[in-house]
């Protein structure tokens, strides 16, 4: 395989590649164009265009899509879920960094070998 093969194979393994248009998305989800249009205009997912301008989304927006129409279906306005996942994501990412710090600072923190 070419470098552009392998270019196209590294895509397949990427959760931000754009791959679904937006009737495969919505299909795969049960959802409606609309419903992923809507999650766009409540800046939840932002999907990348095609060359011809279609919108395309990735797995991570559809994971993200998912949680909304889950909140939804359990009665959460839309608007609403999409702060809901938007805390969430937030949340997660603060969580990560803080373990990461945690870490860091016991590797500094660990006293010297007396073999040193």
């Amino acid at each position: 395989m070419g470098s552009g093969g392998q270019a196209l194979a590294d895509n397949l393994d990427d959760d931000d590649y754009p791959a679904y248009s937006v009737g495969t998305a919505a299909e795969i989800l049960g959802v409606t164009p609309a419903f992923l249009r809507g999650l766009g205009t409540a800046k939840l997912i932002e999907p990348s265009r095609s060359a011809g301008g279609h919108r395309r989304f990735s797995r991570r927006q559809l994971r993200l899509a998912a949680r909304a129409r889950e909140l939804v279906d359990q009665g959460t306005p839309v608007e609403a879920a999409c702060r809901i996942i938007i805390l969430e994501d937030r949340l997660d990412e603060a969580l990560r960094l803080n373990a990461e710090l945690r870490d860091l600072l016991r590797s500094v923190r660990r006293p010297e070998s007396p073999d040193a």
